[in-house]
């Protein structure tokens, strides 16, 4: 199991926590892109996570993790509240997953953007996601756009 909190204290006391009770063997992470890394390489099936990261949210983890591996976000009750309103008033209770192709493309464009620019993998991340958010666009659709050399509109 995964355990990935942005702040290292939360993380490493759920973690205790979990060992100590022979729940599960955790492994700890303090970004995203560490736990889709983990996930990925271990097949790992369970993440607990808080709400942010340095280089996403759970939202955005959750979409891009494989169908297999199942997020359990750990968060104030206000901010739980507020998601599941913001979800139903989308009309789904969670975000839609991300699709392999849409996971294969933001892939693609990361690693083009560490070989081009000598970037580590998370730094790719984050470009790409202050590209997305910048162009109001989905992280997919910024990753196209970078692939295709495209430039977003103003």
């Amino acid at each position: 199991m995964v355990v990935a909190f942005e702040g290292e204290k939360n993380g490493r006391r759920l973690k205790e926590l979990l060992e100590s009770s022979g729940t599960a063997a955790c492994l700890l992470c303090r970004t995203a892109d560490q736990v889709k890394r983990l996930v990925r390489q271990q097949r790992l099936t369970a993440v607990v996570c808080g709400y942010k990261f340095p280089d996403g949210t759970a939202e955005e983890l959750a979409g891009e993790l494989p169908g297999f591996c199942t997020v359990l976000l750990l968060a104030p009750r206000g901010l739980l509240e507020e998601l599941l309103r913001l979800g139903e008033e989308a009309g789904a209770l969670l975000p839609p997953r991300r699709s392999r192709e849409e996971r294969e493309v933001v892939e693609r464009a990361k690693e083009r953007l560490m070989a081009r620019n000598g970037m580590t993998e998370e730094e790719a991340h984050r470009a790409l996601r202050r590209r997305s958010m910048d162009c109001r666009i989905p992280l997919a659709d910024a990753a196209r756009m970078l692939l295709d050399g495209e430039r977003p509109a103003p």
